[in-house]
């Protein structure tokens, strides 16, 4: 049950847009960042404008880094307090995705003060405080804007020393992947826009977002781990293909996995397609092998606070099950894909077949 104690409304009636799947399509962000990437940083810079990866980090000096990101969007629920959990959720994910702990925070809120009352962005950011304190985060304050739509985000500060940081460009050929939440997260928000959603999944996609991602900061001191990234806007191929590209391999994903939320597939089936599935499918069809299947969809699936994707050393596999069930992770104990050498001299992500 959710804690707001906000009059009934619907706030995804008043944006065009939702969660994750409001980020711009991959292939139009390429365009906005083509020549950002060049030129000279900072020495101290460890990962900025020059890789796709899920946050910037700065060398602080004595061994320690700070890893610095930005995460907002419309709501993707309808209850205030929700969507400031939510959100909350999905930009601290950045940070350990990264290896770190987040440990600051400040709030992004634009907010449409002629249509919705001050009461329920006032819920909004109770909300994103109640995430922050348990993510042992301070939510320090922050900026806000009158705006045509409702948007919450988060830009959050974390700490890691620089040999726990993790970027998306370690996978190693013969390395497994591992994720740690279902998904199909877009669907069913989707399917609920519809009207399609059954009542016993009324909170599935709400509680798996409201999961927090804090597993990556013990896998940061881990030498095993190659690699990690969250799987969010661009859905399992996009982020994996960014993967693919920074580390310089290619990956395949085991046919039958990873898991999917309860329902997802029979919303698929019945129309419940995220306008962010066409997106990346066109942003990513290059760098993705031809698939012939029914739930092509799933795998370009926008998630919003979704869960990490790892490439770890295969002989770890034992290790990582065991530390999977000792955070309650026990459905995502079997590895989900693995990572290959370059196929045709570049990146490519394809299906096992069955």
């Amino acid at each position: 049950m959710s804690a707001s104690t906000s009059p009934a409304i619907r706030l995804t009636a008043y944006s065009h847009g939702a969660g994750c799947g409001c980020k711009i399509a991959p292939a139009v962000l390429d365009s906005i960042l083509a020549g950002q990437r060049a030129g000279s940083e900072n020495a101290r810079l460890l990962v900025g404008n020059s890789g796709r990866d899920d946050a910037a980090v700065y060398d602080l000096g004595h061994g320690q880094a700070l890893i610095s990101t930005t995460d907002f969007f419309m709501p993707i629920v309808d209850d205030p307090f929700d969507f400031g959990r939510i959100a909350a959720a999905n930009a601290i994910s950045d940070v350990y995705a990264m290896g770190g702990r987040p440990t600051l925070a400040l709030a992004i809120l634009g907010w449409p003060i002629d249509k919705l009352p001050p009461q329920i962005a006032g819920e909004v950011l109770r909300g994103a405080r109640a995430v922050c304190d348990s993510a042992g985060a301070v939510l320090a304050g922050g900026h806000s804007i009158d705006s045509p739509e409702p948007i919450f985000g988060l830009a959050v500060n974390g700490l890691a020393p620089l040999s726990h940081i993790k970027g998306n460009d370690g996978a190693k050929a013969g390395d497994l992947l591992f994720l740690t939440k279902p998904l199909g997260i877009g669907i069913l928000t989707t399917a609920e826009k519809k009207g399609l959603l059954r009542p016993e999944h009324q909170h599935t996609a709400r509680d798996v977002m409201l999961q927090l991602n804090s597993f990556g900061e013990r896998l940061g001191a881990l030498p095993w781990v190659h690699a990690m990234t969250d799987v969010t806007g661009f859905g399992l191929f996009g982020h994996l293909c960014q993967l693919c590209e920074a580390s310089g391999v290619s990956a395949a994903i085991f046919s039958g996995l990873p898991r999917t939320l309860p329902g997802a597939l029979e919303y698929l089936a019945a129309g419940a397609i995220p306008g962010g599935c066409k997106r990346n499918q066109q942003s990513f069809a290059e760098r993705v092998a031809p698939l012939e299947s029914p739930n092509l969809e799933l795998y370009f699936d926008p998630q919003t606070s979704g869960g990490l994707l790892i490439a770890i050393e295969p002989s770890a596999s034992e290790s990582m099950q065991a530390l999977l069930r000792e955070q309650g992770l026990d459905a995502h104990c079997e590895p989900v894909g693995r990572i290959e050498a370059y196929q045709n001299g570049q990146p490519r992500v394809q299906m096992d077949p069955p």
